[in-house]
């Protein structure tokens, strides 16, 4: 299904989210209170920062180690460098 243990514990979060954001349009489509909009757009948006979280978490067990372990991993932690910058900002 997944190349990595870390896909498969994903999905079902990106699902909720998901419905989470269907929710949302649902909230805008019946004119809702804009606080509670603000209010689940940044619940919303925790969330899919857990996930990422996660990806990179997994990334770096994987991808990045395995390059390490192959004396080339420069790349890759350059490349999880530029990731984690723009995630901060």
């Amino acid at each position: 299904m997944a190349r990595y243990p870390t896909h498969t514990r994903i999905l079902p979060r990106l699902r909720r989210i998901e419905g989470q954001v269907r929710g949302i349009t649902r909230m805008v489509e019946g004119r809702r209170y804009c606080m509670d909009i603000v209010q689940q757009l940044t619940a919303a948006r925790r969330a899919l920062d857990q996930v990422s979280l996660q990806v990179m978490s997994g990334h770096i067990n994987t991808c990045v180690s395995e390059a390490i372990r192959r004396r080339d991993g420069a790349k890759k932690i350059n490349e999880l460098m530029q990731t984690i910058t723009r995630f901060v900002k």
